[in-house]
């Protein structure tokens, strides 16, 4: 039985710096997203152990895929990360109706789905490694969309790890602030109201890296950095609306 690893959102940023944390930790790493360039780019750096899979995860047959691939074989789950994530930051008005469905789609469907399907083939001793997000602690106007995804990822995923416990599966909902990934740049569209101010970056190296050590303890959720450490607490200790407030005056909306 193969041990392999799944990432998905694998073509750049976060995705791609955890297909580097998992060369050895799987006999092969599955790499999905929809540029199928740069995943050729990974499988020239890794080598065979790197399987591309060039698949838009927004649509049902994608699943459908991704499923009868794990039926052809004996395959053990070792890692699930789901890093695949779609954003827009701006009103809700800025963007049409599928550009909106398309941030659940991709952020909650896609998971879920992804997850459920790798369950089937995950033994003792298995992780699911699932972005979330620290807008997932609060709601945040002018990406409200997106921040609700990942409330659901988080939420999701800390309840799912109590449920798999019997199995000896975990999950692990990854909590990054902003991060320094072409990721900000396609969410950021230039609306009249969205989100510019990008406070204390991290790299993405860092944040799976930390993901990882916390997965393989067995925590439910990871959160790297003192910043983001402390939007936590926050949100544990004032009102939805205050955090809100404190949002919209960071990021000069409040007017």
């Amino acid at each position: 039985m193969k041990n392999i690893a799944i990432v998905t959102g694998a073509s750049g940023g976060l995705g791609r710096e955890f297909v580097a944390l998992l060369e050895s930790e799987a006999d092969e790493i599955w790499t999905i997203a929809r540029n199928c360039a740069k995943l050729d780019e990974l499988y020239a750096e890794y080598g065979k152990k790197i399987v591309p899979i060039c698949l838009d995860l927004s649509e049902r047959d994608s699943l459908k895929k991704v499923e009868d691939m794990l039926e052809k074989d004996e395959y053990n789950v070792r890692w699930l990360i789901n890093a695949a994530g779609y954003g827009k930051f701006c009103s809700y008005d800025d963007i049409d109706v599928a550009q909106s469905l398309n941030m659940i789609d991709l952020n909650v469907n896609a998971l879920v789905a992804v997850g459920l399907i790798a369950l089937k083939h995950m033994h003792k001793g298995s992780k699911i490694v699932n972005i979330a997000s620290i807008s997932a602690f609060q709601p945040l106007p002018y990406m409200n969309i997106y921040s609700a995804t990942k409330a659901f990822v988080r939420n999701y995923t800390r309840a799912l790890n109590v449920e798999l416990r019997p199995r000896g599966i975990t999950a692990t909902a990854v909590c990054p602030g902003w991060m320094a990934t072409p990721f900000l740049t396609r969410a950021e569209i230039g609306a009249d109201k969205g989100v510019t101010k990008f406070k204390h970056l991290t790299t993405p190296k860092d944040v799976a890296a930390r993901a990882i050590a916390d997965a393989k303890k067995g925590k439910d959720m990871s959160v790297y950095g003192g910043y983001n450490k402390t939007c936590h607490l926050a949100s544990k200790l004032l009102t939805q609306k205050a955090m809100m407030n404190l949002w919209l005056k960071q990021q000069k909306n409040d007017k």
